[in-house]
């Protein structure tokens, strides 16, 4: 990476964002040997403003965070740090120094499931049951998704909830899994959705 480290006294601005939830947890400052150690170590590390040294984050909380990627921007001035953390990422104790709840959102959970059901598809396992359901062809695929129709119907008239967002949850992901043996995705059942929308404002 051609980092430029001259704008800012050999420093550049570290954004750190979950690899998972998409959530920013933090910024920090990187110069050249704390990149280099970030790259070499696989710990994000960074440089201490006030401690005037490299800091390892995590090094007295435990609370690392273990890298995943580094990007840098346009104008080769800024860095996106990917990360998995192992812990509450602010010094308050908090997930992240804004205060939020670092969780993933159920859009993004969702995109995340479609890929990994795309990737079973393209790239089968024996241990996949998702690729075993490919493998079986369309109409095993859209047989199981009308059982885990019916299954839900049964469980949504007993009062047992915990059972019937089980039966939920399978129905969703069969339901998936029945879009990309079409070859389509949520985002095309989101326009048709949209479109109706817009008809129904004009009507």
């Amino acid at each position: 990476m051609n980092i430029d480290f001259n704008k800012n006294n050999g420093l550049v601005p570290a954004i750190i964002q979950d690899n998972t939830t998409n959530k920013v947890l933090m910024l920090g400052y990187m110069n050249q040997e704390a990149l280099e150690k970030t790259l070499k170590d696989g710990i994000v590390t960074f440089f201490s403003r006030s401690k005037k040294r490299l800091w390892v984050k995590g090094e007295t909380s435990e609370n690392y965070l273990k890298l995943v990627s580094i990007k840098i921007d346009c104008d080769k001035d800024t860095l996106l740090v990917k990360v998995n953390p192992t812990g509450a990422v602010c010094h308050t104790g908090t997930d992240t120094c804004w205060d939020e709840e670092n969780k993933s959102d159920q859009v993004l959970f969702l995109k995340e499931l479609e890929k990994v059901i795309q990737e079973r598809k393209e790239n089968p396992t024996e241990q996949s049951y998702t690729a075993t359901l490919f493998e079986k062809g369309l109409k095993k695929i859209s047989q199981k998704l009308g059982e885990e129709a019916v299954e839900l119907i049964i469980e949504a008239n007993d009062n047992k909830n915990d059972l019937f967002l089980e039966e939920a949850a399978d129905l969703l992901y069969h339901y998936l899994v029945l879009l990309s043996a079409k070859d389509f995705s949520l985002n095309d059942v989101v326009e048709v959705l949209n479109n109706r929308r817009e008809v129904i404002t004009i009507l």
